[in-house]
């Protein structure tokens, strides 16, 4: 990483991914900011990222859309009701692990695709129905 040094800083002030330090008196230094991104949490129903205060809200009406739409599948792609997996969030030194908890409901929600019986790949209830139209054999050659 270099590092610039400049004698007047008032061009650089308004960048927000720069720091500006003094290194003399009338000499600055330019260093690039790491900008972090807020936590997340993986839902276990869906697999989208949503914010640590947003998940509360999200995962009940996430829950109620997959019973609606699980109740306009066929009787046999109908799944059973998805369980948010138990996790010990809270590691020894009292944070918490939220790359567990993110990993097991990423799986949670993968356990949800169901296999195409033709090619094979994995879908959304809703959605295999809709590949499975068109979806054809490979024959080998």
């Amino acid at each position: 990483m270099t590092l610039a040094i400049i004698k007047h800083w008032s061009t650089y002030r308004n960048s927000h991914a720069l720091r500006i330090e003094r290194v003399s008196f009338n000499t600055y230094m330019i260093v690039p900011t790491m900008n972090r991104r807020p936590p997340t949490i993986v839902c276990y129903i869906c697999g989208r990222e949503y914010g640590t205060k947003s998940i509360a809200i999200h995962e009940p009406q996430c829950l109620k859309k997959w019973h609606n739409e699980n109740n306009l599948l066929p009787k046999e792609l109908r799944r059973p009701e998805p369980i948010k997996p138990e996790v010990r969030t809270i590691n020894a030194k009292g944070f918490y692990d939220l790359k567990a908890l993110n990993e097991a409901a990423w799986t949670s929600a993968q356990s949800l695709l169901i296999p195409c019986h033709i090619c094979g790949r994995t879908f959304l209830p809703d959605r295999l129905i809709v590949h499975q139209r068109s979806c054809k054999p490979k024959f080998a050659k």
